[in-house]
C-alpha cells in the first residue's frame, strides 16, 4: 500500500485509541533499516510508523553532507517508493526535535510538505515532533500553538512533549529524577491552549518514568497512573465524562518495557509506542555473529584473499534486517494484544 494519507492516518489513530491498541514506531537511519521496519509490520500483519530522529536523518543523508533535511527527505522518499510493495499501512514521522533545531529540521519538512499539499500532493510525512521538554512549558505550549497550525495547512499532525524523558538519545541527555513524571497540572494546560481536536488532531507524549535505552530491571520506575490521571483530570474539567480519553498519548523509551507496563499504558489511551534500542541491537547481532564466526572470510589473514561471499554486505545486512524485522513483529505483537488486528 502507499505511505498513508492523511485520512488513513487520521483513522488509524481513531482505530488505536478505540480498539485499545498502539503502533510501534520504529526509529531508522537507513534504506535497510526501512526495508527491515516494513518487512516486520508486513510479517505481523499489523500497520505500523517509522520514524527519523534529527540524528538518523542527519546520518541519512551521508556522513559527507550531515544535513537533516536532506536525509528525512531521502528516506522518506525510499519509504515512500518501497512501502507500495507491502500489503499495510505505514505512517512517517520525525522524533525528537529539541527548540535549537527546529529552523534546521521540522520547520523545514513541515514547509516541504506544503508546497506538496498546495500542489495537489500528499504530504511527505505524516507527523513531525517537537520536543520542547528542556523548556518552561509556557514556552513549550506556545512553540506547539505556531507549530500545529503550520501542520494542520499542510494536512500534518504534530507530536509534543510535556514531562522529559531521561536517559541518552542522540547526544542529548537527560536526569533520571522526579521530571520524568509530567505533572497533572501540565495536562490540564495543554488541553485549555491546544485544545482536544477541534483545532487538529495532535499525540501527547507524557511522561510516566520513561526513559531512553534499556536498563537493567530496578533503574527505572514506570509509573503509567501518571497517564490515567492527567486523562482524568482532563476529561472532568472539559465534562467528558467518566472514562473519556480525551488525548492521544505516546509511549516513549519503549524498548525493555514489561508487558504488563505496556498493557497498563496502552488502557490509558496510548496510540504509539516508541522502539528504538531494541530493534538497534536486533539489527546489529546478526552482523556480530557473522563477523566473529567468519573472520577469516571478511578478512585478508596471512595474505590469503578471504572469501567475497563473507564480506559482501549483503550476506550479512540480509541477516540483519531478518533480525530487526523479527523484533519488529514482537513489539507489533506486544502492542496489539490489547486491542483487535489493525492490518490494511
Amino acid at each position: 500500500m502507499p505511505i498513508a494519507t492523511p485520512e488513513v492516518y487520521a483513522d488509524m489513530i481513531r482505530r488505536a485509541k478505540e480498539g485499545g491498541f498502539a503502533y510501534p514506531a520504529i526509529n531508522c537511519t537507513s534504506s535497510e533499516t526501512v526495508n527491515a521496519a516494513l518487512r516486520g509490520f508486513a510479517d505481523a500483519g499489523s500497520d505500523g510508523i517509522i520514524q527519523f530522529s534529527t540524528g538518523g536523518a542527519e546520518f541519512g543523508s551521508g556522513t559527507r553532507v550531515k544535513d537533516m533535511v536532506t536525509g528525512a527527505v531521502a528516506l522518506a522518499e525510499f519509504a515512500h517508493v518501497v512501502a507500495e510493495k507491502y500489503p499495510v499501512n505505514v505512517a512517517l514521522h520525525t522524533d525528537h526535535c529539541p527548540k535549537d533545531k527546529l529552523d534546521s529540521y521540522v520547520r523545514p519538512l513541515i514547509a516541504l510538505s506544503k508546497d506538496r499539499v498546495d500542489a495537489g500532493q500528499e504530504p511527505l510525512f505524516q507527523s513531525h515532533m517537537w520536543d520542547g521538554s528542556a523548556i518552561e512549558l509556557t514556552e513549550n505550549l506556545d512553540i506547539a500553538e505556531e507549530l500545529m497550525e503550520r501542520s494542520a495547512a499542510a494536512k500534518i499532525v504534530l507530536e509534543l512533549e510535556i514531562g522529559i524523558v531521561g536517559g541518552e538519545e542522540d547526544g542529548v541527555v537527560a536526569e533520571i529524577n522526579e521530571k520524568l513524571y509530567t505533572a497533572d497540572g501540565d495536562f490540564l494546560r495543554t488541553a485549555q491552549q491546544l485544545g482536544l481536536g477541534e483545532r487538529g488532531v495532535y499525540l501527547l507524549a507524557a511522561t510516566f518514568g520513561n526513559v531512553h535505552g534499556v536498563y537493567k530491571p530496578g533503574n527505572v520506575k514506570l509509573r503509567p497512573d501518571v497517564l490515567e490521571r492527567g486523562q482524568a483530570l482532563v476529561a472532568k474539567e472539559f465534562g467528558l465524562g467518566e472514562g473519556a480519553k480525551p488525548f492521544n498519548l505516546v509511549f516513549h523509551g519503549g524498548s525493555g518495557s514489561a508487558p504488563e507496563e505496556i498493557r497498563e499504558a496502552l488502557s490509558y489511551g496510548v496510540v504509539k509506542m516508541n522502539v528504538d534500542t531494541d530493534t538497534q541491537y536486533a539489527f546489529t547481532r546478526p552482523i556480530a555473529g557473522h563477523m566473529f564466526g567468519r573472520y577469516d572470510g571478511v578478512l585478508k589473514i596471512d595474505g590469503e584473499v578471504g572469501d567475497k561471499k563473507a564480506y559482501d554486505p549483503r550476506s550479512y545486512l540480509k541477516a540483519a534486517e531478518a533480525g530487526m524485522a523479527a523484533r519488529v513483529v514482537q513489539a507489533c505483537e506486544d502492542l496489539l494484544s490489547a486491542g483487535q488486528s489493525v492490518a490494511g
